[in-house]
């Protein structure tokens, strides 16, 4: 079965795993995914996150992060730019998430970086997703 959006779909399953309280989640893997994962870790989104070989693609597990294992660290995380609706910034359009407290990832010539990281650089791009 083919996926329209399958960074909707690991967007979506980190969300469930998150309101359910899960410690993991299991995503099947790919580079963009990787990447993004990668910027969530940095950011101190997510505890951390392997990429475990397969027969297949790949599974990419990420180990979600809570405050005293009650409350997420992840309030909310949205798909921005969709298959069917692009949102491409330019470098004085990046937008920024609740007033700072947010992240939004953004897809540049530089590969994936964070809306700060796009601003110092003055560079502009897709905007994948916000997470706060």
């Amino acid at each position: 079965m083919s996926m329209t959006d399958p960074i909707a779909d690991m967007l979506t399953r980190i969300r469930n795993a998150n309101m359910a309280k899960l410690q993991k989640v299991d995503i099947p893997s790919s580079n963009v995914k990787v990447n993004i994962a990668s910027v969530l870790k940095a950011e101190g989104f997510i505890k951390n996150y392997k990429v475990i070989a397969d027969s297949k693609q790949g599974v990419l597990r990420v180990y979600l992060k809570y405050i005293d294992d009650k409350e997420s660290i992840i309030n909310e995380i949205k798909r921005t730019s969709k298959p069917g609706s692009r949102v491409y910034v330019g470098s004085d359009e990046i937008p920024t998430v609740k007033n700072g407290l947010g992240i939004a990832v953004i897809s540049t010539s530089k590969g994936l970086i964070t809306d700060k990281a796009a601003r110092e650089a003055g560079i502009g791009g897709e905007v994948i997703c916000t997470v706060w």
